[in-house]
């Protein structure tokens, strides 16, 4: 029966796991047998201590690594069976925040937001557009023109999450978007990410900060030992 038959709204599975397991070619069992579905427009905070396999998870989303087993669905894309032309069409539809920013530092802030849309071909007017909404959702539609040396590290993260947001992804991947703020410009991204959210964007973001999960009270799900031991809602760390 169809959504419309039905008279029910159905939800869609942004990103499905299906027994998924990752062993690296040092031994290294990354991850084992996880199995988890974060549906469309879901906030996801992703915890767990260094080595837990949360890089992993992140970068099997991004098809960045192959599961050597398992099955793993983003955005209507079959990670096992995508073809190598196919990748970049996937990426589209995500938008990466990283900790470390990786502005380009000898463009403006305009430009480094820009370069996102320029690769995939867009159009000058559509990026003048799109970047100066970009910009302003973010609270910069007045440092367009700044070097990223100008800037503050929370302003050059916002900048991040600017040129993560301008291709209108499904999907943003925020790994430690926090990691190099102080604690209120930290506040001030999860808030952020939230209002982002809100429009019905589902963010995926790696943090270690506990007291962010927790008043933000979105779903966690905690790794540890590549696999999966907590996916609470509520911002509730504990383990299962």
């Amino acid at each position: 029966m169809s959504e419309i038959q039905s008279g029910f709204s159905v939800t869609k599975p942004a990103i499905e796991f299906k027994g998924v397991s990752k062993i690296y070619q040092t031994g290294t069992h990354a991850l084992s047998d996880v199995n988890i579905t974060i549906n469309s427009g879901e906030f996801v905070f992703v915890v767990g201590s260094s080595g837990a396999g949360k890089s992993t998870f992140m970068k099997l989303i991004m098809r960045e690594e192959k599961s050597n087993t398992g099955i793993i669905n983003v955005n209507g894309f079959n990670l096992n069976k995508i073809r190598h032309n196919q990748v970049p069409l996937l990426r589209r539809t995500m938008g990466i925040v990283f900790q470390d920013f990786r502005l380009i530092p000898n463009m403006t802030v305009f430009e480094n937001v820009a370069f996102a849309m320029h690769v995939t071909g867009a159009q000058s007017r559509d990026i003048r557009i799109q970047v100066s909404k970009a910009l302003s959702l973010v609270g910069l539609g007045d440092k367009a023109r700044s070097m990223p040396n100008q800037l503050s590290g929370g302003e050059q993260q916002r900048v991040g999450l600017a040129r993560a947001l301008v291709n209108n992804p499904e999907i943003i991947i925020a790994d430690e978007p926090t990691g190099n703020v102080d604690p209120n410009m930290s506040y001030e991204i999860v808030t952020l990410l939230t209002e982002i959210n809100k429009r019905g964007t589902t963010i995926i973001m790696v943090t270690h900060d506990h007291n962010l999960v927790r008043d933000f009270g979105h779903r966690v799900i905690m790794l540890d030992q590549g696999k999966i031991v907590a996916n609470n809602t509520g911002g509730k760390i504990n383990e299962a």
